[in-house]
């Protein structure tokens, strides 16, 4: 079997009309390795973020390698914090690019490794060629959203945010009254003006200063919600949300869940329910070496926001839906058991649901004995 040190030295058995690009980006520099059918791999190093001077690179590479007419362009990058605006970019530019799960990259297990970008661009290009050639199990390939999917996704993500400091600056100005003996009520709701003047009048100068100026920042929260909500009413009104209301129908289920589920996940197609499962990271993990075998849980692989919330469904499932068949599967495997077997229980029935909701998105299947909201 080659190695990897022999394909980065141009041993790379492909078709001598494509030309491999691997980027390794990072905050200042981006570097680049190319390489093209029985050629050697080629090192450049690019400005962050600009484009101009990556397509030059590949044009540059291009006659480097003698490539000349139709050339085919295949790139890859790890996914990370440029996102996919750079995956957008290479497909205008008629690049075929791969976006590749990070964690799903091989790498040596030696506690001490020589590691740089210029490395990590090479077993990146290396890997490339290796998965272009049939080896379908090198890492794992993003499905990569449109711009419009992307942009739909800043909504929930925002008002995530934004309720994560709503909670951040209530907490606060209790913390603030408290240091005094005093007990904030309905912080920043109806009333809180005139309260937070009486506040004001029993606390020194820059005490009050300080509270005041953390009322005025949860103002401007409150606002900026109460803005991402009503424009998210006015989408669910116009009718582009149609599968959001299908998933609020269901029992157990809020309008700002079915968001979430939706733009976060559903977005996508699935083919079986393994995938779906998968994209989740709620597939478990087996270990078995010699005469040992355990499981290791779930393998946590997948969208964090979705696996989060799809558990919070579970338990509110069990309350809302307790006569359908998920509940009472639930009921006889886990709920006669102790508090840990339950924790354990509830992933297994958010995998079922999340499952159970697809099907009824994709097939109008609605979950067995599930109560639907009246119209």
């Amino acid at each position: 079997m080659e190695t990897t040190k022999e394909v980065l030295q141009g041993e790379i058995s492909a078709a001598p009309d494509v030309l491999y690009m691997a980027l390794e980006l990072s905050a200042s520099k981006w570097k680049l390795a190319l390489s093209a059918g029985g050629k050697r791999v080629r090192h450049y190093g690019v400005e962050a973020g600009d484009r101009v001077q990556l397509l030059d690179v590949v044009e540059k590479a291009k006659l480097r390698f003698g490539l000349v007419g139709r050339v085919k362009v295949v790139s890859c990058y790890e996914a990370g914090r440029d996102g996919f605006w750079l995956h957008w970019v290479l497909g205008e530019a008629r690049i075929e690019n791969m976006v590749v799960d990070s964690s799903s990259i091989e790498v040596k297990r030696r506690q001490r490794r020589a590691k740089t970008d210029r490395l990590d661009a090479g077993k990146l290009l290396s890997m490339l060629v290796r998965h272009c050639g049939g080896e379908q199990e090198v890492w794992q390939v993003l499905r990569v959203p449109t711009r419009a999917e992307e942009d739909a996704r800043r909504t929930h993500r925002e008002l995530e945010r934004l309720e994560r400091e709503h909670t951040a600056h209530t907490n606060r100005i209790g913390s603030l009254l408290v240091l005094h003996g005093l007990r904030g009520k309905n912080i920043g709701g109806r009333g809180w003006q005139e309260r937070l003047a009486g506040y004001c009048e029993r606390l020194g100068i820059h005490e009050a200063a300080e509270l005041k100026r953390e009322s005025v920042r949860l103002a401007l929260l409150h606002e900026q919600i109460r803005e991402i909500r009503v424009a998210q009413s006015e989408l669910l009104k116009s009718g582009q949300g149609v599968q959001i209301l299908r998933l609020a129908q269901l029992m157990g289920i809020g309008a700002k869940s079915a968001w979430t589920l939706f733009y976060e996940f559903f977005w996508r197609r699935f083919n079986n329910r393994r995938e779906v499962g998968s994209c989740a990271g709620l597939t478990g993990t087996p270990y078995q070496s010699g005469d040992s075998h355990r499981e290791q849980g779930i393998s946590k692989a997948g969208n964090k926001r979705i696996r989060w919330l799809i558990v919070e469904l579970a338990w509110s499932w069990l309350r809302y839906q307790p006569q359908s068949e998920l509940s009472l599967w639930y009921g006889r495997r886990f709920a006669g058991g102790g508090a840990r077997l339950r924790r354990i229980g509830i992933v297994a029935l958010a995998r079922k649901l999340l499952i159970a909701i697809w099907r009824y998105l994709e097939q109008g299947v609605v979950p067995a004995g599930a109560r639907l909201k009246a119209a």
